[in-house]
């Protein structure tokens, strides 16, 4: 297997356009598990380690901007945290400190598992992802719009995920996940909810119960019945982690936490 080097990212476009097969790999949280149990097996791999465009993250007017290589470690930091919290909380909840120091945003939405413990707090941030390729320069979505299916997303083969453009609202946020234990595990569910009294409106969303991660939007003025509207909104399933019932019922109860939580921050 190759493993392809870029120290740029006109570099790292120019090598996805010519070797479409290979794989991008920078934290290879998700990668590795899959090459080491033998569930893929690609050309070649590129790794993007040393591209430094891809890093950190910044604000730009008014925005936050969150390089695709951001791993879950720097997305606990003190100010980063301030601006996103719910993000921040999730980020804590993911794995061991080895993973959080190797795990990246970019990572979690290419792999774009509907138990990917940053997605649910980008939705209720109003995340837009920042694609690129060599041909047709760079293009954004709606996080919504880029995750079409469990484990699937709207990037083309040509393309890299670049960044998540975030604007934040100030509102009270929070993240809660449910699992066997309370670390290093994957979310039997989670939630990640804002309250906005602003604007009056109440954002959730949920991962590991449907196919996608799904954002759920309601009015202040309803909350007493929001846990429950976010419940009906799942689709949970039967596995090994847990059943479709127990799911739903967890969702219910961890909305009606959140809520209570953001309301009285």
């Amino acid at each position: 297997m190759d493993v392809l080097t870029p120290r740029s990212l006109d570099e790292a476009l120019r090598l996805r356009a010519e070797v479409p097969g290979a794989r991008p790999i920078e934290g290879g949280t998700d990668l590795m598990v899959d090459l080491n149990f033998d569930r893929t097996r690609p050309d070649a791999l590129m790794n993007l380690n040393e591209v430094d465009e891809l890093k950190g993250w910044s604000r730009e007017n008014g925005a936050i901007r969150l390089g695709a290589g951001l791993t879950y470690a720097e997305a606990m930091s003190v100010e980063l945290a301030a601006l996103l919290p719910a993000l921040a909380e999730a980020s804590r909840t993911v794995g061991s400190p080895q993973i959080r120091n190797r795990g990246t945003i970019g990572g979690n939405l290419g792999t774009a598992s509907p138990a990917g413990d940053a997605l649910p707090p980008l939705l209720v941030a109003g995340a837009e992802v920042e694609l690129a390729s060599a041909a047709r320069g760079r293009r954004r979505l709606p996080l919504h719009e880029f995750l079409t299916g469990p484990k699937r997303n709207a990037l083309e083969a040509d393309e890299l995920i670049v960044a998540v453009q975030v604007r934040p609202s100030g509102a009270a946020q929070t993240f809660m996940k449910v699992g066997p234990r309370n670390a290093m595990v994957i979310a039997v569910c989670s939630l990640a909810l804002e309250v906005d009294r602003e604007r009056g409106e109440l954002r959730a969303a949920f991962g590991s119960a449907g196919p996608v991660a799904r954002l759920v939007v309601g009015s202040l003025a309803d909350k007493d019945d929001f846990a429950e509207q976010v419940a009906a909104a799942a689709s949970p399933i039967d596995d090994v982690r847990g059943t479709a019932a127990y799911r739903r019922h967890a969702l219910r109860v961890l909305a009606a936490r959140a809520l209570e939580r953001c309301l009285s921050a």
